[in-house]
């Protein structure tokens, strides 16, 4: 399939025509400089377009008195706050390449970042300052702090920053001659396995994503968005970072997780993802809310529900939905749904995603039901976080859509999904063989990943190419859709892995949710609400023991789960099971986990 339209600007998003980031930002600053560009969650006041572009500017002459200049690495370790955006923004200026290092990594993580890196400049909080002073790299000379304390005389405040600009320094000069081949930042992969891997992005590649994305989904005039995903990620950068260059949008930073649907409901974003944990949190904490109503409130919302889901089902089928349904339904909307989107602050969304893995269909379907258009989405760092989404007015479940407008997309004889399009990474810094495995000769990116393409064009993924089960018997699997369906089955359920490779039948590690854990604990009086003490009660055993039944009766004889372990553990992102982005380590599971997993099979 092909995908061949050129990207085209439109009069609300001039900046869209821009060949590099720098030149989308200085056009976007220079018109209407006193509208709101960036601001804290919590804080009452914002910086102005003109302010952001002011400080880009200091901070730019700060780093160039530093020695960076062009092509040099500029690190970055913060958290979701203003700085973050305009540190960041400052380094593109100079042509230099600004990357992040996930808040949760390990000195050993940091130090080999910071050596295949070659950074002489180090950005981070304080928090984070003693991780950076324990690595042992010979290129590290300047560490800024930008919220130092008094004892810290070996760094640089991020005021002290702003004074270093050399004697002629042209800052205009310098971001005019950063062209669209020059690297804007490295992404330095998560990876299930082995060290991560540092893709090089151009300002070409990440001006593509930001035309394709206007095209499918045209930016209006004003909006808003929200940086609370890790800026190691791509997905923060292109829908938060990036995309106000282009659009103007004030961006909200969230640096507490906790606070993220707190600043959902206060800023009413224009666009909006989230990770599949999200939305299954969500719909649990909406669901534990429905059911603590009094009986005839709860009636009422489970008669809207009904109806809503019986409106999506008719439309999965892609038949009109049937005039009953749609007049329950929108009896329901408007008396039930529309109230509640506005008070999650989700009612002007005009794109809702999700994506960075499968999300459970039974999530899906519930805030379709509740008139929230979440669309499933696929993209990599190696494509700039976008490689196809779902339609506005066609969204289909199971599917992550269409090959974005200028991309292609095809599978190979084995199944496995192959892209080719201007988003695609330069490729891997420093290591040519991984590159030349990722892109072959014609340029299609290899994602490793097994999918189908149906005749409309729309792709779904089946699984990793290198994750499939294939069992005693020789019988192919997705792990994927087996631990979505025990994670779909029970809120309790936060985390499943399942493991079949050359066995005689699936087993299952499971893990509880800890917010469901705690709700649990305080529901049911428990003195102890950590995981290791509500996975030791009964009613939690039995309730995680139905719920691999009903997941089981969605599942094929040999997909389903024989025989599971309920662990008294938590997983945390970055640790020893999870990626930062959630991904299972399952490698790093298998080993950890061998003895319970042998239990198991005996």
């Amino acid at each position: 399939m092909t995908t061949s339209a050129a990207p085209s600007a439109s009069p609300t998003a001039p900046a869209v025509d821009a060949e590099t980031l720098c030149a989308a930002f200085q056009y976007t600053a220079s018109t209407d400089p006193e509208s709101a560009a960036l601001r804290a969650h919590g804080d009452a006041t914002a910086l102005t377009r003109r302010e952001y572009a002011d400080a880009v500017e200091a901070i730019a002459g700060g780093l160039a008195g530093l020695g960076v200049s062009r092509g040099d690495t500029v690190g970055l370790m913060v958290t979701n706050r203003p700085e973050f955006h305009l540190v960041d923004t400052a380094a593109l200026h100079l042509g230099a390449i600004p990357f992040s290092i996930y808040n949760t990594s390990a000195p050993d993580q940091i130090e080999y970042l910071l050596g295949h890196a070659e950074n002489r400049v180090m950005v981070c909080e304080r928090k984070f300052l003693d991780q950076i002073r324990a690595a042992t790299t010979p290129h590290l000379e300047h560490i800024v702090v930008i919220d130092p304390a008094v004892e810290d005389t070996d760094v640089l405040s991020l005021e002290d920053l702003r004074t270093r600009r050399p004697e002629g320094f042209d800052f205009e000069a310098s971001w005019r001659a950063v062209q669209p081949d020059d690297i804007a930042t490295l992404i330095y992969t998560s990876g299930t396995t082995g060290p991560p891997k540092g893709v090089e992005l151009t300002h070409a590649n990440l001006t593509f994503v930001l035309r394709t994305c206007h095209e499918r989904f045209p930016f209006p005039a004003q909006g808003q968005c929200i940086s609370y995903l890790p800026t190691a990620h791509m997905a923060d950068r292109v829908f938060s970072h990036y995309l106000q260059m282009v659009t103007g949008w004030t961006i909200t930073t969230v640096q507490n997780p906790a606070q993220l649907f707190a600043a959902v409901a206060e800023v009413h974003p224009t666009w909006f993802l989230g990770v599949p944990r999200i939305w299954e949190k969500l719909r649990s904490a909406l669901l534990a809310r429905f059911a603590s109503n009094p009986p005839e409130q709860r009636a009422a919302i489970d008669a809207a529900l009904d109806a809503g889901l019986r409106k999506v089902r008719a439309e999965q089928t892609g038949e009109p939905v049937p005039e009953d349904i749609a007049a329950t339904y929108a009896q329901a909307d408007s008396t039930v749904f529309a109230p509640l989107r506005a008070q999650l602050g989700l009612d002007d969304v005009v794109l809702l995603m999700t994506g960075a893995a499968p999300i459970p269909s039974v999530v899906h379907e519930f805030f379709l039901a509740i008139g929230l258009p979440l669309a499933e989405g696929f993209g990599m760092s190696e494509t700039g976080a976008l490689g196809m989404t779902n339609l506005p007015g066609d969204i289909r479940l199971g599917s992550v859509g269409k090959a974005m407008p200028g991309t292609e997309a095809r599978t190979a004889e084995d199944g496995e999904l192959l892209l080719r399009g201007a988003h695609v990474m330069r490729g891997y810094r420093k290591d040519p063989v991984k590159t030349a495995e990722a892109i072959d000769d014609d340029g299609w990116l290899h994602t490793g990943d097994i999918a189908t393409i149906d005749d409309d064009g729309f792709v779904r993924i089946v699984d990793r190419k290198k994750e499939l089960i294939i069992n005693a018997a020789g019988k192919n699997m997705s792990p994927v859709n087996i631990e979505s369906a025990l994670k779909g089955a029970s809120p309790l359920i936060g985390q499943a892995c399942c493991v079949g490779d050359g066995r005689p039948y699936n087993v299952a590690l499971l893990v509880l949710d800890p917010d469901a854990a705690t709700a649990f604990a305080s529901e049911h009086g428990l003195p102890d609400s950590s995981a290791h003490a509500v996975a030791q009660d009964p009613r939690v055993q039995a309730a995680v023991a139905k719920a691999v039944e009903v997941a089981n009766e969605q599942l094929s004889r040999v997909e389903q789960i024989k025989r599971y372990e309920l662990l008294d553990e938590e997983w945390l992102p970055d640790g020893a099971e999870l990626t930062p982005t959630m991904k299972l380590k399952r490698r790093s599971i298998a080993g950890k986990y061998a003895d319970v997993i042998e239990t198991l099979y005996r």
